[in-house]
């Protein structure tokens, strides 16, 4: 029985260091591949390809496996699309997006706590509408809306799905709305912040859409905990500090060095 015990053990230790190491070659070659090959194409094919359990079901739990993924799937297409967007010669920002991507799978995306939930919903936003911008900032108005609509509702949903509360379908399609509606009126003056040869950029709208969806969160959650009554002592502080952030970029920070 002890040598069966141990060798169970064996298994799961080897079987933990295989995974850490196939979830890094997937952070570093995704990224990797893509700046080498100056598409986006193999890189997304590899994280569409991680995602294989999602399908790997009975028919009619694929819905409910790619809403549960959507999150995760949205920062792993925006580190590529990233990558892309920051052209074939190697910069700073390539090797910051394969740390990141081997972060995000090896310590962020496995926790499952309600705080873990939160962060890696913001993590979404804050990445996702990063590549949104960087891809659509001269295309139609509308495919810009459209992502971040999926961005905001794929978030809330990530966060809220951890609640006990089970009727949040309205504050989802909401916060999605209400990204959209952002997203289309910022479309006219996007302002990205550049941060000199290092190819970083971080656009206005990302900021703005995290902080959105963070201060959501807080609400709804206040909401639950109180059986509908919100305890403003509560989010009154996140609330305030996040509605600074906003006024801050928009007053002081609205004249970046690179404009779209």
């Amino acid at each position: 029985m002890a040598d069966y015990v141990l060798i169970r053990k064996s298994r799961n230790i080897i079987s933990s260091i295989l995974h850490v190491i196939l979830n890094i070659l997937l952070g570093v070659g995704s990224v990797a591949i893509t700046v080498v090959t100056g598409s986006w194409v193999i890189g997304l094919t590899l994280v569409v390809l991680s995602k294989w359990r999602v399908l790997a079901v009975r028919p009619r739990y694929w819905g409910v496996n790619l809403l549960s993924n959507l999150t995760d799937f949205i920062v792993g297409a925006s580190f590529v699309l990233i990558a892309y967007c920051s052209g074939t010669v190697w910069l700073p920002i390539h090797f910051l997006l394969m740390a990141g991507y081997v972060i995000w799978l090896v310590f962020v995306k496995p926790r499952s706590t309600e705080l873990a939930a939160e962060i890696q919903s913001l993590f979404s936003v804050f990445l996702g509408t990063t590549a949104n911008v960087m891809l659509f900032a001269s295309s139609n108005a509308i495919f810009m809306t459209l992502a971040c609509m999926l961005i905001g509702f794929s978030a809330m949903r990530h966060i809220l799905v951890q609640s006990d509360e089970n009727e949040f379908g309205l504050i989802t399609f909401g916060t999605g709305l209400v990204a959209g509606e952002i997203a289309w009126l910022s479309n006219s003056w996007l302002i990205v912040y550049t941060f000199g040869a290092t190819g970083i950029m971080v656009p206005q709208l990302s900021i703005i859409l995290t902080v959105l969806v963070f201060i959501s969160s807080r609400i709804f959650k206040s909401g639950v905990a109180h059986e509908g009554r919100i305890n403003f002592s509560e989010i009154a502080a996140p609330v305030i500090f996040s509605i600074l952030i906003v006024a801050v970029l928009v007053i002081w920070f609205s004249n970046p060095i690179f404009d779209i």
